[in-house]
Formats: C-alpha cells, sequence, structure tokens
C-alpha cells in the first residue's frame, strides 16, 4: 500500500520560496503509469490542482500557477518536491500530495492515495 507524507516550513514570508517534499513509502515514484501531484486547498475553499510530476519525470503545472511551479524528484530516496516562487498571503492552505493512475483525471475520486496535507501559512 503506497503511503505518502508532506514536510516542509508550516511559515513561509511573502515573496519567498514555499517548499514542500513528498515522502513515498510502499512504491516506487519511478513506476509505470504513476502521477505525483501537488494539491492545495485554502481556508474555507476547495481543493486545486497544482501540478503533477509522471513516472517518467515529465511534469504538467496548472496554466495559473504555471510561472511560478516547479516539481522535481529524488528517485533515490522516493521524495519529489514543490517549489512555488513568489508566494503570496493567498498562497496559505493545506498542501497535499497524492498519487493518480493516469495523467487525466475526472475528480478528486481519482487520486487513490494521499498524504495527511500540511499547513502552510504565507504571513510576514
Amino acid at each position: 500500500q503506497v503511503q505518502l507524507q508532506e514536510s516542509g516550513p508550516g511559515l513561509v514570508k511573502p515573496s519567498q520560496i514555499l517548499s514542500l517534499t513528498c515522502t513515498v513509502s510502499g512504491g516506487s515514484i519511478a513506476s509505470n503509469s504513476d502521477y505525483w501531484s501537488w494539491i492545495r486547498q485554502p481556508p474555507g475553499k476547495g481543493l486545486e490542482w497544482i501540478g503533477y510530476i509522471a513516472y517518467s519525470g515529465s511534469t504538467y503545472y496548472s496554466p495559473s500557477l504555471k510561472s511560478r511551479t516547479s516539481i522535481s524528484r529524488d528517485t533515490s530516496n522516493n521524495q519529489f518536491t514543490l517549489q512555488l516562487t513568489s508566494v503570496t498571503p493567498e498562497g496559505t492552505a493545506v498542501y497535499y500530495c497524492a498519487r493518480s493512475l493516469s495523467s487525466v483525471v475526472a475528480g478528486w475520486a481519482d487520486f487513490g492515495s494521499w498524504g495527511q496535507g500540511t499547513q502552510v501559512t504565507v504571513s510576514s
């Protein structure tokens, strides 16, 4: 059973870089057909997909965040990392990492494995 765990600072200052790592156990992030996403939920709002890194190492980002987003991976440690630049207080959210078996998802239920989420607050 695949398990995911987010880690990173809980407080980031505006204009700085938000960096989070997802550590995966029970499966390899380089396995065929797996897509590893970052998703966030601001307080009082719905889930927002940020982007993914595929088993192949290719990436795809939400058009609204593409210019500020980078997702990379460390296959030796079975981790993938989100970097979001130039953050603002609107970036305050619970950030999740999640796995899907396809690059095309119809809804949140298509993400079969989720981390527990980590709260990130953007504030000076």
